[in-house]
């Protein structure tokens, strides 16, 4: 798998498979061939992507936080309720 980082804070916020193809830009990131969606608020500038990881099995974006080797809640995190 592989995960996109947001810089300034650690977070992992978005989980891949290794073979989607990610192009990182100064503007955005651009995910998949063809293209699937495109990251608007993470570039080259501001996200790192690391390729080859295990993340942990209740993985969830925003979830956890990645150093490039070591995953960690984050502290910060609010499981999010369900509609009332």
């Amino acid at each position: 798998m592989k995960t996109i980082v947001e810089t300034s804070t650690g977070i992992s916020k978005y989980l891949l498979a290794d073979t989607v193809v990610l192009s990182v830009t100064a503007e955005n990131i651009v995910v998949g061939q063809p293209v699937s969606f495109i990251v608007a608020d993470l570039s080259s500038s501001n996200a790192v992507v690391h390729e080859g990881v295990t993340a942990p099995d209740d993985w969830t974006g925003g979830k956890y936080l990645f150093d490039g080797t070591d995953w960690t809640q984050n502290p910060n995190w609010v499981e999010p309720q369900p509609p009332v």
